[in-house]
């Protein structure tokens, strides 16, 4: 028995297999958090280098500090878009709900309204009625859900971040412990390879996120809409979602245009993110992606299809480092390491 157990410590790629196969069930019975363990691990990601790159220029400016003043920042920065920007964006809506039911209430569509009636029966619209409130009720718990995990995830990547030393310093210990170091040793393997990856990914979108606000800004600034530089910066904020932030940005940005130049200039803002979209899906995201991942167009392409299929929205933030990431664990195209591994006793 002993003598299997030290093959099997002794073996790196078969116990490394274990691992893996151990770190993906428990990641799939943890689905339901992921979307708190995902943004930890981004809002965690973005504070570290954040720290680094401050104690590049300041050396000896006190990590604590530079979290702490980050994060109140943030926080501010969250509370000034909820007291300004939210009545805004819930003033327009309801002017364009208002808009919507004279429109219908007058005496130019009773027409229309008579010819729907006689075609569209009461039970279809009752029925019709009862999903979109359903779509609704669904869509709140969804919002109220991520709100949630958003909260929590600044909690623990704040805690985490605060005491940066202390936690590297304590989670160091695992790699020395006595019966499973070669256990923790394989897990700190797989993270240090992930955050790699993943970091090559979040820089690719944070250039995609910088071409489709200054398209926007531009588009906006010929149609002359007002507050140009907010509505950039929501885009800019919007974008580091792949593909979907173009999306979601369409809906506060098609209230201004109401507002401004009426059902025209909602018309002009829908063929614009159109636009941008189909040239963020088919030519930056795959471009960026590859150039950074260093892996061609159409591999890149086809991952974040497949991925948006599997994973949804999550799929495009996590496929291509996950893809990138099994790329380099099975040894068909090893990451450039930005950052040297500790080494350890179980290292081949």
């Amino acid at each position: 028995m002993e003598n299997a157990w030290a093959k099997f410590t002794g073996n790196v790629h078969l116990h490394r297999t274990v691992v893996l196969v151990i770190l993906v069930a428990i990641l799939y019975l943890a689905r339901g958090m992921m979307n708190t363990i995902l943004l930890t691990f981004i809002f965690t990601y973005l504070i570290v280098h954040w720290v680094h790159l401050i104690q590049r220029w300041l050396p000896k400016l006190p990590t604590a500090l530079i979290v702490v003043v980050t994060y109140l920042l943030l926080i501010w920065g969250i509370y000034y878009v909820v007291t300004d920007y939210m009545p805004m964006l819930i003033n327009e809506i309801v002017k364009m709900v208002n808009s919507l039911i004279k429109f219908y209430q007058s005496d130019d569509m009773k027409w229309l309204m008579k010819y729907v009636n006689r075609y569209v029966s009461i039970s279809t619209i009752i029925g019709q009625a009862k999903h979109g409130m359903t779509f609704a009720v669904n869509t709140l718990t969804r919002i109220g859900t991520l709100t949630i995990a958003f909260v929590m995830s600044l909690i623990l990547s704040f805690f985490y971040t605060v005491e940066l030393k202390q936690m590297n310093e304590f989670s160091h210990q695992f790699l020395d412990t006595k019966y499973l170091n070669w256990f923790f040793g394989d897990i700190y393997y797989f993270g240090k390879t992930f955050v790699n990856t993943f970091g090559v990914v979040l820089e690719a979108q944070f250039f995609i996120a910088i071409c489709n606000t200054a398209l926007t800004m531009i588009c906006l600034s010929f149609m002359k809409m007002p507050q140009i530089f907010a509505l950039g910066l929501m885009v800019f904020i919007l974008s580091l979602i792949p593909v979907a932030g173009v999306i979601i940005s369409l809906i506060p940005l098609s209230l201004v245009g109401y507002q401004v130049g009426g059902l025209r200039d909602v018309i002009y803002i829908l063929i614009m993110i159109m636009v941008i979209h189909a040239l963020e899906a088919y030519v930056l995201n795959p471009k960026f992606m590859s150039s950074r991942t260093e892996l061609p167009i159409f591999y890149t392409f086809v991952v974040l299809l497949v991925a948006e299929h599997l994973w949804g929205t999550w799929g495009l933030i996590v496929g291509v480092p996950i893809f990138t990431f099994l790329l380099d664990i099975f040894g068909v195209k090893p990451v450039q390491k930005k950052h040297q591994l500790r080494p350890t006793k179980v290292e081949e």
